[in-house]
């Protein structure tokens, strides 16, 4: 076996390790994001008005002839 087989083999190896870091890296930043968005949008259905006007009828029956 060659030095250059051999050297070509250690480099292959260090970027495919290099590549699986920057891959874990952007993936941590990916749900970091999504759980930021997530927050975001759970306490923007928490702070939803309820509309408590309405009369005691509305909502009850659904139009299934339509």
């Amino acid at each position: 076996m060659e030095i250059s087989a051999i050297a070509r083999g250690a480099a292959s190896i260090a970027e495919t390790g290099t590549k699986q870091e920057v891959d874990i890296a952007v993936l941590k930043i990916a749900q970091k994001i999504e759980g930021a968005t997530t927050t975001q949008l759970i306490d923007a259905v928490k702070s939803t008005p309820t509309v408590q006007n309405l009369p005691a009828n509305l909502g009850n029956t659904i139009n299934t002839t339509a």
